[in-house]
């Protein structure tokens, strides 16, 4: 179990560091960790909906039906929270990069 949770942070921080450089493949693959609970990470439905959004806004197809899809088993504030989470992800990731 412990060197699954390592693999699942190691895919988790690799591609965090690829979304930090605006790469929108990262932030869909990040949608997919958190609605899957893939490689040990577990489920969580506000963080995949602002990774599946930031994919989504990117123009990433495939992110906007994920983030439709999970969206329907969030309450509105879960959504209001990930909405949030994704601005302010934008926010500090672009004045980085200025």
């Amino acid at each position: 179990m412990a060197s699954r949770v390592k693999s699942g942070n190691f895919v988790v921080e690799s591609r965090l560091a690829a979304a930090a450089r605006g790469d929108d493949r990262a932030y869909y693959d990040l949608g997919m960790v958190y609605s899957t609970g893939a490689s040990g990470i577990g489920v969580d439905l506000i963080e995949a909906h602002k990774w599946f959004n930031l994919a989504a806004v990117a123009g990433n197809v495939a992110a906007q039906e994920c983030r439709a899809e999970i969206a329907e088993d969030m309450t509105a504030r879960e959504i209001s929270v990930a909405q949030r989470a994704a601005r302010d992800w934008l926010g500090m990731t672009q004045r980085r990069a200025a």
